[in-house]
């Protein structure tokens, strides 16, 4: 099998495996507890926050554990808004992000909150001027993912977080494509929230975390809750994290090289395309400028829907997604096609290929070659 979605989930690291056995097997006392046992626990968790925090740049007390990249979402935004201001809880989102978004959005306004959603301009990138024209003053918070899972594109954070704190707004960012994949800088970056996931950076899944910079007053979705500082609810999994934060570690230590990789398996990809006139093109061309992540390949495939394509693929041993959701036989296109402006039958041609550490020159000949076929 030639695995080509890894923007989907990756597969586990030994080293990370290694960690989560070890730590099952000496480290199962419960943090909370006050014998030694748990302390035990505790001091993995403890070292687990400040090197998270490290890899981020952030500070440890204002990390979070969760059970993965939906939940964080959720919960980030969710204890943001609580703790606002009753004057300054108008939320915005863009329409191109994570489903766990737009649930969230839907059980806001369901519980009477003002939500409002923007569009991104023509090459997928939200710009100040997108963003002040929906600003409104009640606006509290902001949540603009960092990359999209279906384009690679990469938002302009760090200009987007200025022009917000000028007026007084919050931002969050879902950083689950791109952590440990780019730099993830929180100061840099200038956000106040972040989200990232471990079963995206070859750590298990059901793992994740979230950053809410210190100083940033929030309350808990769930009053009461008295694991991880009130956050979230639930015994904490500590060789669940100790294995998320063994993969985080080991993947951001040696991104630059991977990025590397991918920067060439996608020209590679591109050219080969082109020098075989196979009937595939970027849903938003490389050339417009923008920075993208490298190892995501949001593509139409002109000839057939995505969804036969990747059952094709799948037919031949290949892996890779489509950006079409499908429920009980019905097609539609994803949100991040609705948002821009893709006419419904092309967005449907819609394709995801995504590379990670396994994939070769040969693999993306051997997808070209059923992309040939396919043709004929």
């Amino acid at each position: 099998m030639i695995y080509l979605d890894y923007a989907a989930t990756t597969p586990v690291l030994s080293d990370a495996l290694q960690a989560f056995e070890q730590l099952s097997k000496e480290v199962y006392g419960n943090s909370s507890s006050l014998h030694d046992a748990g302390g035990k626990a505790e001091s993995v968790l403890h070292y687990c926050r400040a090197k998270l925090a490290e890899i981020i740049s952030g500070e440890a007390e204002g990390i979070y554990f969760t059970s993965g990249g939906t939940e964080s979402n959720m919960l980030a935004v969710h204890s943001i808004l609580n703790g606002l201001p009753s004057g300054k809880r108008h939320f915005i989102m863009t329409e191109m992000e994570h489903q766990s978004m737009h649930i969230l959005k839907r059980q806001l306004i369901a519980l009477g909150s003002e939500v409002s959603t923007m569009k991104p301009d023509a090459n997928g990138v939200i710009t100040a001027d997108i963003l002040e024209r929906h600003l409104r003053p009640d606006t509290g918070l902001v949540s603009i993912q960092h990359a999209n899972s279906e384009t690679g594109i990469i938002q302009p954070l760090a200009e987007l977080s200025s022009f917000l704190h000028e007026r007084g707004v919050l931002l969050h960012s879902d950083a689950v494509q791109t952590f440990a994949k780019i730099p993830v800088n929180v100061e840099e970056l200038g956000v106040d929230a972040l989200s990232v996931s471990s079963h995206k950076v070859y750590g298990p899944k059901g793992i994740g975390a979230v950053y809410i910079r210190p100083g940033v007053d929030w309350k808990p979705v769930y009053p009461g809750t008295l694991h991880e500082n009130g956050f979230r609810s639930g015994t904490v999994n500590v060789p669940g994290i100790g294995a998320f934060i063994t993969a985080a570690d080991k993947t951001a230590g040696r991104m630059d090289a991977v990025f590397e990789k991918h920067q060439k398996l996608r020209g590679y990809f591109l050219r080969r395309l082109q020098e075989r006139s196979l009937p595939v093109s970027l849903a938003v061309s490389d050339s417009a400028g923008h920075k993208v992540l490298p190892h995501i390949l949001g593509c139409f495939f002109h000839s057939f829907e995505g969804q036969y394509v990747m059952l094709e693929c799948n037919r031949r041993g290949i892996c890779i997604s489509t950006g079409s959701a499908c429920s009980a036989g019905h097609q539609e296109p994803s949100n991040t096609m609705k948002a821009l402006r893709v006419p419904m039958e092309q967005a449907l041609r819609f394709i995801r290929i995504s590379f990670g550490y396994k994939t070769t020159k040969e693999h993306v000949d051997k997808l070209l070659d059923v992309f040939e076929k396919m043709k004929t």
